[in-house]
């Protein structure tokens, strides 16, 4: 059996890689697994099939033995901030974060409220393999009532990280993109003082992460410029990252952020080593500003649980992702798109200044072009040795044109996607690049396939 977790737990499209039956065995090894006997903590997001794998997750959890508390919708980072603040055994959300509504998936927390190690997931995964399936699953229908006190719990804690700053005499628009931000963004932004529009704010999971969200900034833009407003911010579906839009549309990622918050930080010698942790994806301009300020900026592998490790091994206190994915050491490093969004407005408060000048003053980007090979199916359920094929032909692809660009190319832990990244200075040899580098690739890989 191909190990069932990827880069960020278990994801796949909902009924095909991640069924009710799946879902209860992942609850039921979870439990088996547990020393601690409090109870674990459950969300999800807004999606359809978040109701059917909640019921089977839960069923999972008694039929081992253990209890569970339910949080209901929320975002993902409410979860390892609950499991820290009551001391719980574990937590479990379920989502697929920014992808599609038809995909769902499992993210598991330890009792520190951390992503689960390597060696756990070996455990679960060993468990369910020994599960005997015949008669094995209890489809009797349980009690799911929602702990609506601590996602309050949750919410204020997001609102003291602001430390007596307001936000009044800001106008601000979030897209909460139908996801896990419906349940709390404008509340908190609006108890801040904020003057608060909101697109995208009902919990629809048919309409999740479709054509708004962190990945498709448009509607956040067009909003922004019909309400005359000072910023935007545009979370995923469960609300663990943010992309940021200043008044003229210009794009604040997750490169930006690092670089402007790390340059206050710096600035404040609080910053270790003015070590910043991110990842292969981030832009080269950000590092070559980076460095000329006096900063380090070390590349870990892609994905957030990678960045994680690299800040504990560094002892950095803030690292992310080009994609919106920050962890500071606010929150112990757990990655989450409205804390983020505040402390960037914070910031603006604070200095007097809006987050277009503050952001002219940020590094000026490298042009990059990001595309995506599809594959019929995910790479990790690919044989070794055609895997092996594959990534010797990445290789050669990559020796051939490292010495005009920076190439970076992975599969997709998520999704059944090779992603190609490639990097230069000049805007039009970056694209006809890319083309080319696809292309070649793309090739191959069919031939290999074939």
């Amino acid at each position: 059996m191909q190990s069932i977790f990827g880069t960020d737990g278990i994801r796949g499209k909902y009924n095909k890689e991640v069924t009710y039956s799946l879902a209860y065995k992942v609850g039921y090894a979870l439990g088996l697994t547990l020393e601690n006997k409090n109870p674990i903590l459950i969300g999800k997001d807004t999606r359809v099939s978040g109701d059917i794998l909640l019921q089977a997750i839960t069923s999972g959890i008694n039929a081992s033995g253990k209890k569970f508390i339910n949080l209901g919708i929320c975002p993902t980072p409410a979860i390892p901030f609950l499991i820290r603040h009551r001391q719980l055994s574990s937590g479990i959300m379920i989502s697929a974060s920014h992808n599609p509504p038809e995909y769902n998936g499992i993210k598991i927390f330890d009792h520190n409220g951390q992503k689960i190690t390597a060696n756990l997931e070996n455990k679960i995964q060993k468990i369910i393999e020994d599960i005997n399936t015949n008669n094995f699953i209890d489809t009797k229908i349980i009690s799911l009532k929602e702990n609506k006190e601590l996602m309050d719990i949750y919410i204020q804690s997001l609102i003291q990280t602001m430390e007596a700053e307001n936000l009044s005499g800001m106008k601000i628009v979030l897209d909460t993109c139908y996801g896990s931000a419906t349940t709390c963004a404008k509340k908190i932004f609006q108890n801040l003082g904020a003057d608060v529009k909101v697109i995208n704010n009902s919990k629809n999971g048919l309409k999740i992460n479709m054509n708004c969200g962190s990945t498709y900034l448009e509607p956040l833009k067009k909003a922004i410029n019909e309400n005359a407003a000072d910023m935007g911010f545009s979370f995923d579906g469960d609300a663990d990252r943010v992309i940021g839009i200043d008044s003229k549309g210009n794009v604040l990622d997750g490169d930006h952020i690092l670089f402007l918050w790390g340059r206050e930080l710096m600035e404040q010698k609080i910053l270790t080593n003015n070590l910043l942790i991110s990842t292969q994806m981030a832009n080269l301009g950000f590092e070559k500003a980076w460095n000329k300020i006096g900063g380090i900026l070390y590349r870990s592998d892609v994905g957030d649980k990678f960045v994680y490790e690299a800040i504990q091994e560094k002892k950095a206190i803030l690292g992310g992702e080009q994609s919106g994915h920050i962890l500071s050491k606010i929150n112990n490093f757990c990655g989450d798109g409205i804390l983020t969004a505040l402390q960037i407005s914070k910031f603006c408060k604070k200095k007097n200044i809006t987050l277009n000048s503050w952001l002219k003053s940020s590094f000026k980007p490298y042009p990059q072009k990001l595309t995506n090979i599809n594959l019929d199916t995910n790479i990790n359920k690919i044989k070794q040795k055609t895997r092996s094929l594959i990534g010797e032909a990445i290789k050669n692809i990559k020796v051939n044109y490292s010495d005009s660009s920076r190439i970076y190319i992975r599969p997709s832990g998520t999704e059944p996607l090779i992603r190609v990244l490639v990097e230069t200075e000049n805007e039009k040899q970056v694209h006809s690049l890319s083309r080319e580098i696809t292309n070649k690739l793309s090739l191959e890989i069919n031939k290999i396939l074939d």
